[in-house]
This record gives C-alpha cells, structure tokens and sequence, in this order.
C-alpha cells in the first residue's frame, strides 16, 4: 500500500475522511472488557482532565509549545484518510526533539502506562518526525494524579522507521473499514440521485414544504413549519434531507423523536423509501433497559457476559449490524445474541457509521446524555429534524432541571454508614442542609399562595393578534382548584449547598472509582449521577431559572422556566434543524421557546384535504372546568351518546384528566351497557397500549369508544386512518392542572411578553386539543366528526386559536348533537342505533 503526505494539496476529486488519532487509535487497537479496567468514569472528569492538562503544561520550561495542531493524510487510489489531533506538548530543541502526551489518573491507577495511550504518543511522534524530516524523537507520557497531584513519567526514544512501521500497521485496520464505508456511500450516493419521491404524486403543500426544507438543510440555519395532520410531514422533510445527504451537503441525518410511536413513524418513511431505491444504513437507537437481552437481570458490567470481553467481538458485530442496513431494535438484538455483545453499546458503536440516526430528543439535546461521540469535537454538518417539536419545551425544561431531596440522600447515607464512613459523613451534612435550606425560607423564598380564581391572577393582556391570540381580559382558571400550599421559591441559586455537594461527590468518586462490588454499589451509584446533574444545572442557574423548596419532603428543585437558550446552544451542534408539527399555534410561540431566532424563516401550511370531511361540533353549553366537573358528568356522557348514536364505527374519548375520564366513563357505561368501552389508565406497559390500538384496527360491526387522556400516548402521533377511526370528543380546553411550576412559568412570562396565562397553560393546552383532533382525519378518503365540549371554546382565546379551514358548528343540545351528525353521514346514515338506559 502506498503512503503519501499530501501537506493539505489533496486531490479535490477524491471524499475526504477525517479521523482524530485517538478516535482511529482506540477503535483498532482497544481490547478487553466493555468500559474497561476502571469503567466508573465521573461525569465531569472529562473537565477535571483538561485542567489537568493545564497544570502539566504550565510546570514546563520557556520553549515548551503546548496544544500543537498536526494532521496527516494518507492517499490511497479512492480517498484520503485525513489523521488529525493536537500534541499536548513538545520541545523542539537542537539537541532533541520531544513530545509529550499527558493523561491524567485517580488513586486506582495501577502505575502502568496504558497500551493505548502509548499508540497515541506513537502516531503523533509518527507524524511530527515525518512532517519534519526527523530521524528520531523522544516521546515521553505523563500521568498525572488528580488526587494527589503526583506526576509519574515515561519515556522512550523512537526510531522514524519503527514509529512507521507501528503507523501502517495500525492505519492499515482502519482504512479497510474507512474504505469499505466509502464504497457504500458512493451506492448510497447514487440511489439517492436516482430516487424518486415515493409516492405518485405530492399532496397539495408537500412540495412546498419539500423545497423549505432542502434549502434549509443545504444552507444551513433553522426552519419551523407547522402543517395539519396527513399531509406527509415525515416524508417531506425526510426526502430533501437524504437529497442534502446524497449532494455532500450534510455528513449525517438524525431524526428526532419525543415518543417511541414517532420512531415507528420515521422507520416506515424510510421502509418507504428503501422499497423505492434508497440505500441507506440507519440505526434506531433504543433505551438501555428496554434493549437489554437479559430482561429482569441487573446491568453489572463487571459479571455479564455481554460486556466482558466485549471489545474481543464487537467489529464482528459491528459488521453484520452494517449489513443489515435497517438496524431497528429486533436486528440489534439478534446481532448482539448472536455475538455476545451489549446490544445498547453495539447500537451507539455503529452509529458512527451510519446515515441517519432515529432518536430521543435527549441524545441531541440533554445535558446528560447527549451523544459525545458525534458532538464532542467542534461542529459537524448534521442535519436535525425534528417530529413533534411541541412537545420540546416542556421535555426541555426537564433535560434543563434537577431536583434533590433529603430523603433520598438520607436513604443512602443509612446504607453505606458502616462500609463508607466518609462518604456516609458528607451526605449526612447535605442532608441536613437540604432541611435547614427548605424550613428556613422567611425572608428569603416567596411562598406560593393558593388561587381561589381568576379574579386574583391580576393578569391584563393586549389586544390580541392572529399570531399571538389574547384576550384582553382575566383568564379564567379553575374556580376553585388550589395549588400547592407550603411550597416556596427564590430567584436565587442555593449557593451554600454547593460546598457540600462537591465535598459529597468527591467522597463517592473516591469509592466508585476503585469498582470495587457491594451491595449498596448502585444506589451510591444513582445518588452520584443525581448530585452530578444538580451540580452541572446550578452551574447554568441564570434569570431563565427559579428555585423551588418543598418544606414537607425536604426537596430542592433547580426548574428551567425558559430553555430557549440553552436549546440554541445545543443545535449547534449541527448544521441545520427542521421543526415540524401539526401544532405549532401560535408559531412565533414556539419559535421563540425551541431557541429560534425571529430571522428563522416561518412555513405554515394548511390541511391539504376537503374541508367538508371533517365536521367540527362545538357544545358551548357544558362547564368541565374542575370545580363544575361533579356537577356536569351526566350532560357530558350524554353528550358523548349523542355524537357515538349516530353512525357505528370507532371513537376516542379524550379527558383532561385520568380522574376526569374515569367519571364519565362510569356515567356513560351505566346508560349505554351495549357499547363496548376501552380505557387508557397510568403505568400501561408496551403490551397493553398494542393491545388498546389494536383494537382500532378495523371497521366493527359494532360501536367501540377508546377513552383516553388529551396529551398522552393516545393523543398524537398515533395514525387511524381510514375505518379505524370515525370520531373523537374532546372534552375542555386541555389546560394542564395549575402546579407551581406552570404558575412560575406564567409569571416569567408575563413580565416579559404581557401573555403569561396563554404561555403556561392555553397554548399547551389547545396544543393536546388540536393534536387529539389531528387523529380523526389521515388521509384523502377519511371522514370523520369531531365534538368539543367546553364553555371556552366559544371565547375568543380559544376560537382564534382554530385552524382556519375548520367550520366549527355550534351544538348546544344533544338533539342538536345528533341532528348535525346524521346530517355529516347522509347519505350513509346510521347502521344502527344505540339505546340508552
């Protein structure tokens, strides 16, 4: 094989592949078991490291030149390899040249220099001699002890012809597989310049939204569209982003996800697009747990035969996940079985050698768990898009927040006290911490106090407009739902719990970092991650935050009221991010809370299907507010009756509440017995939400009401077209339950927009409305009918926030209900009635 230094003239013809020395050094030559000798890794170690580094190069001598740039391209007759990292330090003396590569170490280190580390020191001592013409050069690895600040040192004098030598062999590995990778993308590249768009013919806004997004993704910057339920939003942006992919313009798709559904969604677009032409290497990447193969047994990497040993098969694994070209979650585990191999880790190990990614929101935009790998070093060209992007503020503030109670501190502490005395004492004076901070808030937390009505909300808004709907008046909320009482919040940061916490996370590290096993290992484990994550978002606490304590449980939360900025940051991380939904009113609203910019172009399209197939019934005359609930149960299943009376076929039933939907339903089922019911409850698992659709899987013979819970797993995202749905009742305005949370995040935003009430709980909350009436029509040939039962939905806040193709008709009787529903149907009128008790 031919070796050449190009000194960057590279032939523009030819793909260039760019590897780090650390990435290439690890990835042919790291052996043994899955994390390694000392798999605990502390999450900020990767910033303790780098101060490390530091402190090293700052002990060195004038002349010492630290963080030295070098790349190395290796040419061979298809593409060039680009090899690419900095040296930690080198003194380039008349007498001899050195090079130094520093890493840093706990208390567990053995002593030994790490194989690894040497082949790094190895290749950049390669480089920097043949860059420069050297015979030789002296390379020296330093270790340096965080702990105790001891620094120990090898070093070793190298030959141009064995530092060579050792390069070729090792590069050697890497280039099959680099080349392997660059013979699929020119197959992918040429199914995607054949591929065609997948279906006959564009639905009227397709196109339209096909081109915003390809110009976005090629250029780069941020797109928000917002169009109606069945006009193909999956596939046009899917489509221009792989035409993007194909042209060079992006280096990798992920699509991004808030629920499993919308992955299922995203892999039948590609399925589509596969059985059309494209080739195309995509992973789906699946929680831990739920990947796991040995189910019910507990993640130890130090005993499962999965992980021991894991780096001794994975690149065989690796292989054959590759070949399968759908990496979904059945071939994942039937690889990992096959070889023996962690199926989560073989997941995120073949990421990097895919095209598309399909995943959690978090693997992009969590603090926590975002993927290093891809966005660890600088910006890459990547293109995000984004599938129900209403849903991520509020996941947002979750990533962005952290919580610790004194309980669960005090739980640990208790179980560790013999073996950990230490650590035991640390936690023990956080915990009383924690307490004194939560029963000493006079003076300095402002306690919550409870609302009895709208009239004491004080809260006075604009003249309202198309793209931002207000009304000027009070919002009315529940009348007589109270929020939490004892609860209490400051804008300040806790800043004296900090001391304690970073004395508490350095005693557990002490422990966690010598793997040794016990009992407790665990729950120390999981406290740890815990106390880390409320460290890491105190250091972001700025004015977009407030402090929540709760007295009773001795808890301190740390809650994102605005994660617009924080989500900015994160999305660059890419190259260019499309935002799309069926529901993103108002869309300046959203724009504004995904960490938008006004600049970012705005796309809104309307349903591309007749408006006259969808009947939109509006029964003003029932007050589901919480107060008035009790009282309306009986009106509110009749009015359901009234809607499910009219033709046979299948209906949901969406509530605002699971206490809520339980009433009804108990109502409705003693005046209707002969209907046949299915009820959404907390804790479903997988089987159970399977078995609850699949029973919308066709027409029936007979009436089926689904009741469900306006913003659950039920209430978007799931596709009934056709027969399998027929209707849905909508039942209130979707507002979520007044908490302290929501009532900060109104007054965050009343003082900064005049809208407060409509950013906390009426744009959520029509938000679950328009999504749960998104489920009815899917497509051209679908009908269906709608029934809204609520007061407000007759007020302004509410009616300006329809889509503008709706027809909504005011029903205020259940024979009114029943005249407009056959009046929708004929001339299919009702196959039946259903009596009534």
């Amino acid at each position: 094989m031919a070796w050449s230094e190009t000194d960057g003239m590279v032939s523009v013809s030819k793909r260039v592949y760019s590897v780090q020395v650390r990435e290439l050094v690890e990835f042919v030559l790291r052996r043994g078991d899955l994390g390694g000798e000392g798999f605990f890794v502390a999450p900020g170690r990767a910033l303790a490291g780098t101060r490390g580094h530091q402190r090293v190069q700052k002990s060195r001598p004038d002349g010492y030149q630290k963080e030295v740039p070098i790349y190395y391209d290796v040419e061979t007759s298809e593409f060039i390899l680009r090899i690419q990292g900095r040296i930690d330090g080198l003194i380039d003396a008349p007498e001899e040249v050195a090079l130094e590569e520093i890493k840093t170490v706990q208390d567990s280190w053995d002593g030994n220099a790490d194989p690894l580390h040497w082949a790094q020191a190895k290749f950049y001592g390669f480089i920097y001699a043949h860059n420069h013409a050297l015979k030789k050069i002296a390379l020296r690895l330093t270790y340096l002890n965080l702990e105790s600040g001891e620094m120990t040192e090898f070093r070793d004098l190298f030959s141009i012809a064995d530092l060579s030598s050792f390069f070729e062999e090792t590069t050697a590995i890497y280039l099959e597989w680099i080349g392997e990778r660059h013979r699929w993308c020119e197959e992918r590249d040429r199914s995607i310049e054949r591929l065609e768009f997948p279906f006959p013919c564009y639905r009227e806004g397709q196109r339209e939204l096909a081109v915003a997004a390809y110009r976005a993704l090629a250029r780069g910057g941020r797109l928000f569209v917002e169009a109606a339920t069945g006009i193909g939003k999956t596939m046009s942006v899917l489509f221009p982003a792989l035409k993007a992919l194909g042209e060079g313009k992006l280096e990798r798709v992920f699509y991004l996800t808030a629920r499993t559904v919308g992955r299922a969604v995203a892999e039948k677009a590609f399925s589509d697009l596969e059985q059309a032409g494209l080739c195309l290497r995509r992973v789906t990447l699946t929680a831990k747990e739920k990947l796991c193969v040995r189910e019910g047994v507990r993640c130890d990497m130090s005993t499962c035969p999965f992980a021991v040993g894991y780096y001794e098969r994975v690149k065989p694994a690796m292989r054959e996940a590759l070949n399968h070209g759908r990496i979904t979650r059945p071939a994942l585990e039937e690889v990992a079985t096959s070889h023996q191999v962690c199926p989560f880790e073989l997941s995120l190990d073949v990421s990097s050698w895919v095209d598309a990614i399909v995943c959690d929101y978090n693997y992009v935009f969590d603090p926590r768990v975002y993927l290093r790998r891809h966005f660890g070093e600088g910006d890459r060209d990547y293109g995000f898009l984004v599938d129900e992007a209403h849903n991520l503020p509020d996941r947002a503030r979750e990533m962005f927040s952290a919580q610790l109670r004194s309980e669960e501190v005090e739980e640990v502490q208790r179980v560790i006290q013999k073996a950990l005395p230490r650590c035991a004492k640390t936690l023990r004076r956080l915990t009383l911490a924690l307490r004194k901070l939560c029963g000493s808030h006079s003076g300095r937390a402002d306690s919550v106090q409870a609302t009895k009505g709208a009239g004491e909300l004080g809260l006075f808004v604009s003249e309202p407009s198309r793209s931002n709907p207000q009304v000027g008046r009070k919002p009315e909320l529940e009348p007589n739902h109270t929020r939490e009482e004892g609860v209490y919040t400051s804008q300040e940061l806790p800043a004296q719990l900090m001391p304690l916490l970073e004395g508490a996370l350095k005693e557990a590290e002490v422990w966690l970092a010598q793997n040794q096993p016990a009992v407790f290992r665990e729950e120390l484990l999981q406290l740890y991650f815990r106390l880390h994550s409320f460290r890491r978002t105190a250091e972001l606490y700025d004015e977009r935050y407030v402090t929540i304590l709760q007295p009773d449980s001795g808890q301190v939360r740390l809650f994102c009221l605005d994660p617009s900025y924080l989500l900015r940051q994160a999305l660059e991380r890419g190259k260019a991010a499309i935002f799309f939904s069926a529901t993103l009113t108002p869309i300046d609203y959203y724009r504004s809370l995904i960490g938008g910019s006004p600049e970012d172009p705005l796309l809104q399209l309307p349903s591309p299907f007749a408006p006259e197939n969808l009947a939109v019934l509006v029964q003003d005359r029932v007050r589901t507010h919480w107060k008035a609930r009790r009282e309306t149960l009986e009106e509110v299943a009749q009015a359901i009756g009234a809607l499910v009376e009219g033709r046979r076929g299948n209906y949901l039933v969406y509530f605002p509440s699971y206490q809520y939907l339980t009433d009804v339903r108990e109502r409705f089922e003693r005046r209707y017995p002969s209907v046949r019911m299915l009820a959404q409850h907390t804790g479903m698992t997988e089987g159970e939400r399977e078995t609850f659709l699949g029973a919308f899987s066709s027409e029936h013979d007979e009436t089926l009401v689904g009741f469900a819970v306006m913003g659950g797993v039920f209430g978007e995202g799931i596709d009934l077209a056709g027969e399998r749905l027929i209707g849905a009742v909508i039942v209130g305005v979707g507002l979520s339950q007044l908490c302290v949370e929501r009532d900060l995040i109104r007054d965050y935003f009343q003082a900064r927009t005049g809208a407060g009430f409509d950013y906390a709980y009426t744009f959520p909350g029509m938000n679950r409305v328009l999504q749960a009436i998104g489920r009815v029509i899917r497509s051209e040939r679908d009908r269906g009918i709608v029934l809204l039962i609520d007061t407000r939905f007759a007020e302004p806040r509410y009616r300006r926030l329809f889509p503008e193709w709706w027809k909504p008709q005011l029903v205020r009787t259940d024979m009114g209900i029943g005249e407009a529903v056959r009046h929708f149907w004929h001339p299919r009128a009702a196959k039946g009635a259903i009596t009534a008790r």
